[in-house]
């Protein structure tokens, strides 16, 4: 059996543990040959021998790995190689000899790749469990709880063998520890250097400084191995150990801030000389990146500490911001796919990868906003998903993006384009949507109004009829709302946009309904169940019901008819009910097109 995993993930005390318990089944013996400092592989054979206490047969010409079977024989052994991965074909074909020649011996071996021969068994060693996100935020809640997740509990082991009396008995330092942990991996080697660090600096100053994990992580055992000292050090064994393209590789999947697929890895990374699917098993088989299956597809992940470790050496490239900008392309097309498809049979799905793909359509955003003249091609992107930042209930974060964006394509000059126009409108929905004070959203619609009619952009004056008819239904102006409404829909249903003026006739009939007036309201929504046949635009794959279910801005209850106009700190609390309520769950129905 071989235990594979990333350098620090425990293999080495894992076999040592077993090799321990089993001692009674193997009545001649458990012996454990530690290969980290063996460079020859033609001496292997003969540094197994000296971990059997067989001295190195003397005369001239003679066959080490001879004696190692004559040595084992019909012996009962376990024998333990550890640290296999710089030798990993020597070990192969003398742990294949052995086997053959020795019946009775049994071999469990330590190595980030596995050995690769007849009969083995491969065990991934994952790193600790560490704290959901969720119990990191109510950590001080939780302490008891938190105390028992392993990684928490070794990092309070080491940390109290340095610091006698250390404990998590505090909010802070509950909180703080679990964030640690989590940003650490759950990594034992890299938890262990950390909480040495508690000499001299508490646990919330290890957390500000592990932006450079390298440089704080050192001070490792005086008598372990010299790549078991540093952090650094033992990346760089495991870096080592790789061919040229696959430290290649290794550096310019780093771009990706999150998991990826095997499309996104050749489309970002590859190029004539780097095939990624080839290169990539050959990082997976060396426990550099991940590999979990779901749903018929195959999705890679690298810990958070390999990762950093690959992004120093794609900034030394030099090749970083052309990295950036394949990754930025490549989220770019589903991103605008995901918003085009969204009314219709798909909605689910591309929530789904959207929140899966959110961390790397942050590191998208950010190389737009970091890098001079990308802003408009951030403006786009920041605007594609403007039904997932309602949906997921992020229209915070939705709003920082374009609002960040937009002032950055102003610095850049130049007159208003559709992309920012666009961009203008969606981020003055989403203020409304989160109860922006009054004076606020009235200058902010009259600024969208303004450049959309400068620019001759009917498609977003029509959205600026819309969010007019919103405010309308929460003052209670229900027939003012009619008309707006209606308004937008008949411009939409011009421009051959079918979901947003679907989506307006919902909108229409909503209005209707809160006004009093039933059968207007049922026939509106008769007519969005209309045959696709009449409708002349972009049609989803199924019909569309429009149906009380569908998410939308509107309050669960309303004033009666006639009655004192809502106020803009009761339209904030219901819209933030609203982005509440979207946030807890996927969506189960179409979403307006916002």
């Amino acid at each position: 059996m071989t235990l594979t995993g990333v350098g620090g993930v425990g293999k080495t005390r894992l076999a040592l543990r077993v090799a321990s318990d089993v001692t009674g089944s193997f009545p001649d013996g458990v012996h454990v040959a530690e290969l980290a400092d063996l460079r020859d592989p033609e001496l292997l054979a003969t540094g197994v021998l000296g971990a059997l206490d067989v001295a190195r047969p003397g005369h001239p010409g003679a066959d080490a790995t001879a004696a190692l079977v004559a040595r084992l024989g019909e012996r009962r052994v376990l024998l333990v190689l550890d640290n296999c991965e710089h030798l990993v074909d020597a070990c192969a074909r003398l742990t294949d000899t052995l086997l053959r020649g020795a019946p009775g011996l049994r071999v469990l071996a330590t190595s980030r790749q596995p050995l690769g021969i007849a009969g083995e068994q491969v065990f991934p060693v994952e790193p600790l469990p560490v704290p959901e996100a969720g119990d990191v935020a109510g950590a001080g809640r939780r302490l008891r709880a938190l105390s028992g997740n392993p990684a928490v509990a070794l990092f309070v082991e080491r940390a109290a063998a340095v610091l006698p009396g250390f404990a998590v008995t505090e909010s802070d330092t509950a909180v703080a520890v679990a964030e640690l942990v989590r940003r650490l991996d759950g990594l034992p080697f890299a938890i262990e250097l950390a909480a040495a660090r508690v000499r001299s600096l508490t646990p919330r100053e290890i957390l500000e400084r592990l932006t450079d994990r390298f440089a704080l992580l050192t001070g490792g055992s005086r008598v372990a191995a010299e790549r078991q000292r540093t952090l650094r050090a033992l990346i760089d064994w495991s870096h080592e150990l790789c061919t040229e393209r696959e430290r290649l590789l290794w550096a310019r999947a780093s771009v990706f801030r999150s998991g990826f697929d095997l499309d996104g890895l050749e489309r970002v990374c590859a190029d004539a000389e780097l095939p990624a699917a080839a290169l990539l098993d050959a990082l997976v088989a060396r426990s550099i990146v991940n590999c979990r299956q779901e749903n018929g597809h195959s999705l890679y992940h690298m810990l958070e500490t390999i990762r950093e470790y690959g992004h120093e050496r794609l900034v030394a490239s030099g090749s970083l911001d052309v990295l950036r900008a394949r990754h930025r392309d490549h989220y770019a097309e589903p991103t605008a796919r995901a918003g085009q498809e969204w009314f219709g049979a798909r909605q689910v799905d591309w929530f789904t990868r959207l929140r899966l793909d959110h961390p790397n359509l942050r590191a998208a955003l950010e190389f737009c906003l970091e890098r001079p003249g990308q802003a408009r091609a951030g403006l786009a992107l920041a605007v594609s998903p403007r039904h997932y930042w309602l949906t997921a209930g992020l229209l915070s974060e939705g709003r920082r993006w374009l609002s960040l964006l937009l002032a950055a394509d102003r610095a850049h000059g130049g007159p208003d384009t559709d992309a920012r126009v666009r961009a203008l409108v969606t981020d003055t929905y989403l203020g409304i949507l989160q109860g922006a004070p009054d004076a606020e959203v009235r200058s902010a619609l009259a600024a969208c109004e303004e450049a959309a009619r400068l620019g001759g952009h009917r498609r977003e004056s029509a959205w600026v009829w819309h969010h007019h008819g919103i405010l309308a239904v929460w003052r209670e102006d229900f027939a003012g709302a009619v008309g707006l409404f209606a308004r937008a829909c008949a411009e939409f249903r011009v421009r051959g946009c079918l979901d947003a003026a679907l989506e307006c006739r919902g909108k229409f009939a909503i209005a209707h309904a809160y006004g009093g007036d039933v059968g207007k309201a049922a026939e509106a929504c008769g007519d969005a169940e209309v045959p696709r046949s009449t409708w002349p635009m972009r049609v989803p794959s199924s019909p569309i019901r429009m149906s009380g279910a569908q998410a939308s801005p509107w309050p669960s209850t309303r004033r009666p008819a006639g009655s004192r106009s809502a106020s803009a700190s009761g339209r904030s609390r219901r819209c933030r009910g609203v982005e509440d309520a979207v946030g807890r769950s996927a969506p189960t129905c179409p979403q307006p097109d916002t």
